[in-house]
């Protein structure tokens, strides 16, 4: 179905839909193509606390410019526009319409940066507090935006971009926030979780430090989340989040959680449950992984990246990019060095299909079992170790991915 959108209101309207989630704290650019401007690639990242810094601001337009424009290229052609939008609500005590001044720097730093690359920004657009402005859009007699402090925006699911959601099925997107927090450990169930972790942290890793041992730990691992998936796909529907969200962490043991979360920090054991990104398991294998990334507290906390890696793959095997590069993203604030999530993330920016990296993580694990199998039997037949794919070391130490 072809939308049309005319005016900044409903380019407004229409950021959440084209985001997949309402994008707080956020500076925003969508590339535009074409004479009728059809929607391109699209680059958010968090805006820093202080837009004012003179030597921060420049660059970081010039950076944000750059990388929209390479993207498109790469991805087939150039943006004849621009669209920017900065979203930020209001600090205690502050106005919306000072949050839109304190902004302004900033967005005409990204007019000049894209105009240097010769993508003209024809809309640049301030979101705070429920209202917007126009940095581009000069009312009558000089003033940039209009006198009552704004323009409000349209009620939630009152807009025309929302019923045509509606119709089509589609929810009305949480915001960038609510997102997030689905990720983040439960703080009031800290210790508990730490104190399993720990003791399954002191069981586990000299086993799967042992060769001859470590193989059984996957197939424990597997077994436990196999268990757990059938019980996420067997509960009951929830629709609010935060409800849901408690029911799914109730569902886990403490003990299974912690092993579930130590054994699936080795890649072999993360491939296997990789597989179950297939429609049918789905929707509670992303349940489950954001479950368990939710436990990952203290010094475990890195402990969560595999998780949400395998998060953001099954969310982009279920074509919900939003909550894919949610969860890459945050994988990768929590281990640069997560190989599966950088991946991903390379793969969903360039607008792969997920079936390219689904056959290689298939073709991956028949050449390691082929290998493992070869080596077990040796030349003649005889029994032998397979290959060293673990490095632990330290009371947290983890298994590289």
């Amino acid at each position: 179905m072809k939308i049309v959108l005319r005016g900044p209101d409903e380019l407004v309207d229409a950021l959440p839909f084209l985001m997949g989630y309402h994008p707080d704290d956020s500076v925003v650019l969508l590339a535009l193509h074409g004479e009728q401007g059809r929607f391109g690639g699209r680059l958010r990242v968090g805006l820093p606390e202080d837009p004012q810094d003179p030597e921060e601001w420049p660059q970081l337009a010039k950076q944000l410019a750059d990388c929209l424009v390479t993207g498109s290229l790469q991805r087939g052609g150039r943006p004849s526009s621009i669209v920017v939008f900065l979203c930020r609500d209001p600090r205690a005590g502050e106005r919306s319409s000072e949050v839109m001044e304190r902004l302004r720097p900033f967005a005409q730093q990204i007019r000049i940066a894209c105009g240097e690359l010769d993508v003209p920004v024809i809309e640049a657009l301030c979101v705070s507090g429920g209202r917007w402005w126009s940095y581009c859009r000069p009312e009558p007699g000089g003033a940039v935006h209009p006198p009552d402090g704004g323009v409000p925006l349209a009620e939630p699911g009152g807009s025309a971009i929302a019923a045509v959601a509606a119709y089509n099925g589609i929810r009305m997107p949480l915001s960038l926030r609510d997102l997030e927090s689905r990720l983040r450990p439960v703080e009031s169930r800290d210790a508990e979780y730490e104190t399993a972790l720990d003791l399954a942290c002191a069981r586990l890793v000299p086993r799967m430090l042992d060769r001859s041992a470590s193989a059984s730990v996957t197939e424990r691992t597997v077994e436990l989340a196999g268990i757990a998936l059938e019980a996420f796909g067997s509960a009951a529907p929830v629709t609010d989040p935060v409800r849901a969200d408690r029911r799914d962490d109730a569902l886990l043991v403490h003990g299974d959680a912690a092993e579930m979360i130590l054994g699936l920090q080795d890649r072999e054991a993360r491939d296997r449950v990789a597989e179950w990104a297939d429609p049918a398991r789905a929707d509670a294998a992303i349940r489950l992984w954001r479950a368990l990334a939710r436990r990952c507290t203290g010094p475990y906390a890195e402990h969560a990246a595999a998780l949400l890696a395998l998060t953001g793959w099954v969310a982009w095997c279920s074509d919900d990019e939003a909550q894919a590069r949610v969860a890459l993203c945050r994988a990768l604030d929590l281990e640069p060095h997560c190989t599966f999530a950088r991946l991903l993330q390379h793969a969903v920016s360039q607008g792969l299909d997920p079936e390219v990296v689904r056959r290689s993580l298939q073709s991956t694990r028949r050449r390691r079992i082929l290998e493992a199998t070869t080596v077990r039997r040796g030349p003649a037949g005889a029994a032998g170790r397979g290959p060293g794919r673990r490095s632990l070391g330290g009371r947290r130490a983890r298994i590289r991915r």
